[in-house]
Order: structure tokens, then C-alpha cells, then sequence
């Protein structure tokens, strides 16, 4: 349920509102407008008196909200959320642009990474401490001594760090580390570790399962938001389908639907969308003309050598050439790269 203020209605009219139903042990969502004040309640609102509580002189309207997902809908908040992550943001006018290794491999090649693509405009720095591979005797990733080497890149080039966290007994060292912390697609719907990254106040970049519709997606930035962390990216990486020419299929179309059901920030990576590094440039073309406030892109110095998905990603120099053209593409949607 949805109640939306009278114009210009100030803190002791949110408050008024709030107190006549603090009774229904409910939470409340908050959300200022430049002129409309809009209180969400979350919880059990069967027994509220919508009726009654419509008479409320400040009161403008009640609006009874359908969708499970509460502090994620756009309803609750009608104004895109940006979030500011060390100066950087994501979701505003400025498209972001987080590029990296798939895995972390060794000081020379994380530090190289990292100097290039930010001479290219990137503004996060990706890469892989802690490995989710199908097969178990794949490189499963340096772990803590991949952090390390992230924030030694990091100590160099000022890049704030994006990398996933696989466990919640991680979450100590992430937030001491991490600057974004990445839930991956295959655990989106690892409830136990979404509630705890929903403690902390650390960004969280939430990636779209592999064969989960629009509405678990929300659901799960749900589960993060309702432990009171709102800080919440959407990753739309591509989902699984009948296709098997490239590795996933991108849903371009999740972009628009995302944006019209949550103000959550929506990005896109081209790079697991297909697994081809011939289909990064295009796709992140397309993710820009769709309205993302992102991308999220694998560079590797070598990736033919790369321990972890090399035919996904492009070299620096193709990095290089890529930010130049999508920055054109940006000024054609109003925005900047």
C-alpha cells in the first residue's frame, strides 16, 4: 500500500501519517519528492482502513500496490535511485562503465588491467577473487590473496573494486576490501547470503540467475533491500535459453521492463551475455540505446592465456576502441560515458 502526501506536505505531516498507523506494526518507506511526499507501507497491510486513513486531511491518496517486490518498486519510489559509490555513480546521467579481468591471476596482470582501461574512462575495476565454476577442477580463483592484488590495483589507480562474494563468512573481509560487492547469477537465490549482504551498506551489484523471470530478480533485490541495505545495482548478464550458439541470450528487453517496475539502476555485461568477444561491442551498443546505466565488461591483457573465460573477453586495445564509440552512442540517448 501506497500513501501519497498532499503537496508540499512537510516532516510533521509524514509523521502525523506514520503515528495513526503505528499500530498495524508495519515498516515505512519514505520517499521525497520535489513536491510529492510518498509513504510506503511494508508488511501486513490487509488490516489497515484504507478507507479511513484516505479522510486524513494531508492525505492526497492510497494506491494498494499488487507486485510482491515493495522497496524495490518504482511505486514506492518513483524517482530512479542513484547510488554514489566513492564519487562514482551509477544510475544518473553518466553511464558507468566497470571493466576487468574475469579472474585474477597475478600482480603484473591485474595492475596492467587495471592502468589500461582506466586510461580508456572505465570507472570501477572488476575481477574475480573468488571463482563459481561448473566444473570443480576448474581455476576456482586466488580468493583473499585476490583481494590483495585487487587492492593493489586499486592502491594504483584509485579504481574503486567490483568483485563477488561467493559465502557469507566472506562478508568481514569484503567489507573491509570491496568497494561493490557482486552477488553472482548462480546465486541469486541464495536467500541465507542475500539477508546478510542486506546488513551491510556496501553497494551491491546483483546479477539476474541464469533462468529467473524479471519479478525473482526483483524479489531477490528484495530480500537485500529488506535488511536495509537499498544500495542495490541490477545486472541484467543474459539468461539461459534454447539457443546454444552463444552462451546465454541477452534479454535487451529487461532493460525498459526493469526500469518501468523498480527505480533500481539497471547495467548490462555483454561479456557472459554471449561469451564471444565478438559480441561485446554490439550488445553494449544496444544495452546503451535500451536505457542502461551501465556495463560491466571483461578485459584481459591476453585473454587466449586467460585461466578463465578468454573467448569472452577483449584486449585493452579493443577496450580502448570500444569507449570510443560508445561514448557517441551515449550523447545520442542525452547521456555521458
Amino acid at each position: 500500500m501506497i500513501v501519497i502526501l498532499k503537496p508540499n506536505s512537510g516532516d510533521k505531516e509524514i509523521e502525523q501519517v506514520i503515528s495513526s498507523l503505528k499500530h498495524y506494526d508495519l515498516n515505512f518507506n519514505i520517499s521525497k519528492g520535489s513536491h510529492t511526499t510518498i509513504i510506503g507501507l511494508v508488511g501486513d497491510t490487509a488490516k489497515v482502513d484504507s478507507e479511513k486513513l484516505e479522510t486524513n486531511p494531508v492525505v492526497e491518496k492510497i494506491m494498494i500496490v499488487s507486485e510482491p517486490f515493495k522497496k524495490a518498486n518504482r511505486k514506492f519510489h518513483p524517482e530512479p535511485t542513484v547510488i554514489d559509490i566513492n564519487g562514482r555513480k551509477i544510475g544518473g546521467k553518466e553511464i558507468a562503465v566497470i571493466a576487468g579481468p574475469c579472474s585474477v591471476e597475478t600482480k603484473e596482470q591485474i595492475i596492467s588491467v587495471a592502468k589500461a582501461v582506466k586510461k580508456s574512462g572505465a570507472m570501477f575495476l572488476r575481477g574475480g577473487a573468488f571463482k563459481p565454476r561448473t566444473s570443480p577442477y576448474s581455476f576456482q580463483g586466488l580468493e583473499a590473496e585476490g583481494l590483495e592484488l585487487l587492492k593493489l590495483a586499486q592502491e594504483e589507480t584509485g579504481l574503486p573494486i567490483v568483485t563477488e562474494i561467493m559465502s557469507p563468512r566472506h562478508l568481514e573481509i569484503f567489507e573491509q576490501n570491496v568497494d561493490v560487492i557482486q552477488i553472482g547469477a548462480r546465486n541469486m537465490q541464495n536467500f541465507d547470503l542475500l539477508k546478510e549482504v542486506g546488513r551491510t551498506k556496501k553497494p551491491i551489484l546483483l546479477k539476474r540467475g541464469l533462468s529467473s523471470t524479471i519479478e525473482e530478480w526483483l524479489m531477490a533485490a528484495e530480500y537485500i533491500m529488506a535488511g536495509g541495505n537499498n544500495n542495490v545495482i541490477l545486472c541484467e548478464r543474459g539468461i539461459r535459453t534454447f539457443e546454444t550458439y552463444t552462451r546465454n541470450t541477452l534479454d535487451i528487453s529487461a532493460i525498459p521492463a526493469v526500469k518501468r517496475l523498480s527505480h533500481l539502476p539497471v547495467i548490462v555485461d555483454p561479456s557472459h551475455a554471449t561469451g564471444l568477444s565478438r559480441m561485446v561491442e554490439p550488445l553494449a551498443k544496444a544495452a546503451i540505446a535500451a536505457g542502461a546505466d551501465g556495463i560491466i565488461i571483461e578485459v584481459h591483457n591476453n585473454p587466449e592465456a586467460a585461466l578463465c573465460d578468454g573467448p569472452q573477453s577483449i584486449t585493452p586495445a579493443q577496450f580502448d576502441g570500444l569507449m570510443k564509440k560508445l561514448g557517441k552512442y551515449a550523447e545520442l540517448e542525452g547521456r555521458t560515458l
